[in-house]
This record gives C-alpha cells, sequence and structure tokens, in this order.
C-alpha cells in the first residue's frame, strides 16, 4: 500500500507498565517536506489516510488485541466517518480535537458514533461550550499532555471525575513523572520514560541472562562452533523448547526424530540458528522488562533491514538488523550501553553505533528513533539530507510490524513440543 502519510502507533501503558493501548499519529509527508497545497491538505482532511490504513489494514498489525485510538477530524466527523467506513467499533477509539465541539452539527454526529458502539477520546478538555458534568458522559477518555503549560491546571480540573471517565496523560519524559502519575486511579500514561538509556549498573544479571548472552556473543564470532551453542542452549529449558518450535516450523516433519539439541542444531545449521538465536534471546533477556521494550527492539530491528536499501546499505542489512534489535539493550540489562553491548560482543559497527551515535549505521537508526517518536520534523530532516521517499519509509515501517505480528503468531501458535523433547531437557 503506496502512501505519502507518515504514520507511527504510540503505546499507553498502565500503572504497572503494561500496554494497554496504542494511538496512530500520522502527518501528511507532502504537507511537512512543503510540497502540498492548500486544497490537497483540505482533501487529506476528507479523504482521512489514518482511517484508510484502519480499514483496509486493520487494528491488528498497529495494535494487537489492544485498542487503538484514531483522531477523527471534524470534517471526517461530519461526512459520518468512521461509520460510513463501515470500520467495527470494538477496538476503536475516536480522538476528538477541543474545537469540534464548537460546531453543534459535530456534536449530533457523535451522539450517533456512541449510539453505534464507538467509544470518544477528548484531545484536552471542553472548555466553556461543554460543562465537565456533560462531557464525561459523552467521552469515555481524555487526553492531557503532560508538557503543556496549562496541565496542572487542566489535571486539577478532571481529577474530581476520573471516577466517571478515563484520562491519558501524554509526553511523560522519565520515570520519576511516570511514578508520579502512575497511582491515579483509571489513567493511562504514555511518553518515552519506558525506554530511557540507561547511565549507571542498576542491577546484577541474572544467571539465565548470562547464560543466553554467552550465547549471543558465541553466534556473533565469524564461524561459530554449533556444538558449542547446542551445549549452551542445553542449559535453557525455554531456549531449547524454542528451538525445537522453530525448527517444527521450518519443517514440520512429524516422522523425523530429534534425539538431542546437537541433533536439532545439526539440522538448522549456523544461519538458521543464528536467525532464530538472536530473536529468541532477544525475547528471553527482555522478559522482565516491559512487554513494550521487546516489541519496539524487534521492530526496530526488522524496519532497519527493511530501510538497507533506502540507504544504499544492503551488503550491511544484518548489521542494520543487529543495530536496531540491540538499541535499547541498555534498558533490557539495566546497565550503561557501552557495558550491555559488550555483553554480545557486537561487530564495531553495531557498537559505534550504538555507544557513539556515529558511523555507517547511526543515520538509519536516528531516523527509525524520530519516525516512532512522531518526531516528523527531524525524520523529514534526515529523510531530505539521505534521499529517502517518504512510501518507502513508511512501507518499511509497515512491512516490519506485519513482520512483528508473524513472530507473535508464531510464539503463541498451539504447538505440541512432546515428540520431539523425548529425551531433550533430562
Amino acid at each position: 500500500m503506496g502512501t505519502r502519510q507518515f504514520i507511527s502507533a504510540i503505546p499507553f501503558f498502565d500503572k504497572e507498565m503494561a500496554v494497554q493501548a496504542y494511538r496512530m499519529m500520522t502527518r501528511d509527508g507532502d504537507k511537512l517536506l512543503g510540497s502540498a497545497e492548500d486544497f490537497r491538505m483540505l482533501g487529506s482532511e476528507l479523504l482521512a489516510p489514518a482511517l484508510e490504513f484502519v480499514k483496509e489494514i486493520g487494528i491488528e498489525p498497529f495494535a494487537g488485541r489492544y485498542d487503538f485510538f484514531v483522531g477523527i477530524s471534524k470534517f471526517q466527523l461530519l461526512v459520518g466517518m468512521p461509520l460510513s467506513m463501515k470500520i467495527p467499533p470494538e477496538k476503536l477509539v475516536c480522538v476528538i480535537d477541543n474545537e469540534t465541539l464548537t460546531d453543534n452539527a459535530a456534536y449530533v454526529k457523535m451522539g450517533i458514533l456512541k449510539r453505534n458502539g464507538y467509544r470518544l477520546a477528548l484531545e484536552g478538555l471542553p472548555g466553556p461550550q461543554l460543562s465537565m458534568e456533560t462531557a464525561v458522559k459523552v467521552f469515555d477518555y481524555f487526553l492531557l499532555d503532560c508538557s503543556s503549560p496549562g496541565f496542572s491546571d487542566d489535571f486539577k480540573t478532571i481529577r474530581p471525575y476520573i471516577f466517571k471517565t478515563k484520562l491519558v496523560i501524554t509526553d511523560i519524559p522519565d520515570m520519576a513523572q511516570f511514578k508520579k502519575f502512575a497511582g491515579a486511579r483509571n489513567v493511562l500514561l504514555s511518553g518515552g520514560f519506558y525506554s530511557q538509556p540507561i547511565t549507571k549498573g542498576l542491577t546484577d544479571i541474572s544467571p539465565l541472562k548470562i547464560n543466553s548472552l554467552n550465547l549471543l556473543k558465541h553466534i556473533n564470532e565469524e564461524d561459530f562452533d554449533l556444538i558449542v551453542a547446542a551445549n549452551t542452549i542445553e542449559r535453557d529449558a525455554a531456549l531449547s523448547i524454542s528451538l525445537l518450535r522453530f525448527l517444527n516450523a521450518m519443517s514440520p516433519d512429524r516422522s523425523r526424530v530429534i534425539d538431542s539439541i546437537r541433533n536439532a542444531v545439526a539440522i538448522l545449521g549456523q544461519n538458521e540458528v543464528k536467525k532464530w538465536a538472536t530473536v529468541a534471546i532477544s525475547i528471553s533477556i527482555g522478559e522482565d522488562r516491559p512487554s513494550e521494550i521487546t516489541r519496539l527492539s524487534l521492530i526496530r530491528a526488522k524496519f532497519a533491514e527493511n530501510l538497507a536499501p533506502a540507504f544504499d546499505m544492503v551488503m550491511k542489512s544484518g548489521s542494520l538488523f543487529i543495530a536496531g534489535l540491540f538499541s535499547l539493550l541498555d534498558v533490557i540489562l539495566q546497565m550503561p550501553m557501552r557495558e550491555a553491548i559488550d555483553e554480545i560482543a557486537a561487530d564495531s559497527e553495531v557498537w559505534d553505533a550504538l555507544v557513539n551515535k556515529e558511523g555507517p549505521l547511526s543515520e538509519a537508526l536516528s531516523l527509525i528513533f524520530a519516525y516512532e517518536r512522531a518526531d516528523w520534523h527531524t525524520a523529514s530532516i534526515i529523510m531530505v539530507r539521505s534521499g529517502i521517499d517518504i512510501e518507502a519509509l513508511t512501507q518499511a515501517f509497515l512491512d516490519a510490524l506485519y513482520w512483528y505480528r508473524q513472530i507473535l503468531d508464531a510464539i503463541d501458535a498451539e504447538v505440541d513440543p512432546q515428540p520431539d523433547l523425548e529425551g531433550e531437557l533430562l
């Protein structure tokens, strides 16, 4: 699906840092890059590219099983969207901007959406045109920007009504601010707090993580020994099961007997073992971090690999994948990136990109970081500097989302490993 739109999905967390919803953030690429005209922008309002994405692709690639917040403009509301597009209401939350409330016709349309099962969220507070008592009956969520000058007053205004509705606090910069609001009732939280770089080691690495990191370090060697890899895998039951499931998915031949992990790695060979281990270990070592960290690491990895042709780095696509995958290793291991990246013996270009923010891989990573934060201005500067086309960029992101969903489907699939586990874990 070709598009001239920037598009990203921002997570909303609960107080336990578990994801509860995502918000679609979009921006017209032509407008941002200075090539759009006013009539085209009006057309964009009416064509509703964000809703077109939801209609064509669905909510699942962006938000999985969670709710998905999508902005609806006044124009789109007046022509009956999203109801007229026959988008199911179950997981969709329509985000309405404050100015829309001044239009009586739009207000009537909101009532129609509510009666048809759609939930509504208001960007900010209603203002003089609508009392808070009425607003909490209309809107299921209110979104307040933590960085806005009037946030403190707005928070005080809505706090007495939290038991009747839900609040989303956005743009929370760090964990200190997250903890400040995490105890409030019916509150979701969004911002960059969950992926902040670690500058000081906080904890020792658990024995299971050490085993996984030793395996990563080993498979990053140019010509690693499969027997040494098998011995390391055997020390971790979860990795052993994961490997066997991967082997089943690669070649579901139930007549074949797998009598040892050594047998399994021999069948797969170096390339496939490295492919499996890189993803599986990244998931396993991030299990005690927020699930969004693992999701973000994997999407970054595939996004970076997909951008290799656009950056004329096809020969470095593997390094881009690794750089994206380990771009949050400091958060996962709770230690500075310089120490964390040394634990996996990454090559010099990956090390340079993640530790020094320099080298041939760093520009692609900078673009990805800006894109996922919906920092469209920074993203557009890098695009112009590197000659990246917006359609190629957005397609690379969408393909990364699809790939991540395929990984989840493989993990969630009901695979019965018993026939292949006989004698494995003794």
